[in-house]
């Protein structure tokens, strides 16, 4: 599955150039560009995805999986819907950029309570400056993040970063992977 999802992530993914022309969300100009979505919302890239993310987490305790909106909420349904179909369900959450203004006035979305051991996910790590706030506003609220997965390590201390916050991260793919092809 990682193989076929390398070669999908290749093609409607991944951009390179000799010139650092893609602008990051950083601002730092880059030779290569990233955007998971159009895998992440693909039909066979969602299986690929949940499948792979539920086979890194099956075995942890976790009893949900998110991470900041919009990056890690294909990814958790996807998980979600692979862990039902597994018959071992782990629950997906979101969490917002903004905080709600109006009803229960919260950053998180989903069937989640207070203790519970969750595990944080985003498409992209390049400096891991979104999955840490994850974390953050997931430890505010009472939740336990217990792992990070990352759908693709740009390899530029995004992991490193985040290992600072969590006690184990995890990429799927690496930017070398996808270099490799």
């Amino acid at each position: 599955m990682k193989k076929e999802l390398i070669k999908l992530l290749k093609k409607k993914s991944f951009k390179h150039s000799e010139e650092a022309e893609f602008k990051l969300a950083s601002g730092k100009m880059s030779h290569f560009y990233i955007n998971c979505k159009p895998v992440m919302l693909n039909p066979r890239g969602m299986y690929l995805i949940g499948n792979l993310i539920f086979d890194a987490i099956k075995d942890t305790g976790c009893t949900a999986v998110g991470g900041l909106t919009f990056g890690a909420d294909p990814i958790a349904v996807a998980t979600a819907f692979a862990s039902e179909i597994n018959s071992q369900p782990i629950k997906a959450f979101s969490i917002r950029k903004e905080q709600k203004d109006h009803g229960m006035i919260k950053w998180l979305e989903g069937d989640i309570k207070k203790g519970e051991k969750i595990v944080i996910i985003d498409d992209v790590a390049t400096t891991g400056g979104s999955t840490i706030k994850a974390i953050q506003r997931a430890k505010e609220e009472g939740l336990d993040p217990i792992l990070t997965v990352i759908l693709v390590d740009r390899q530029e201390g995004g992991l490193e970063n985040i290992l600072k916050h969590v006690g184990k991260a995890i990429a799927i793919v690496t930017r070398d992977e996808l270099l490799a092809i």
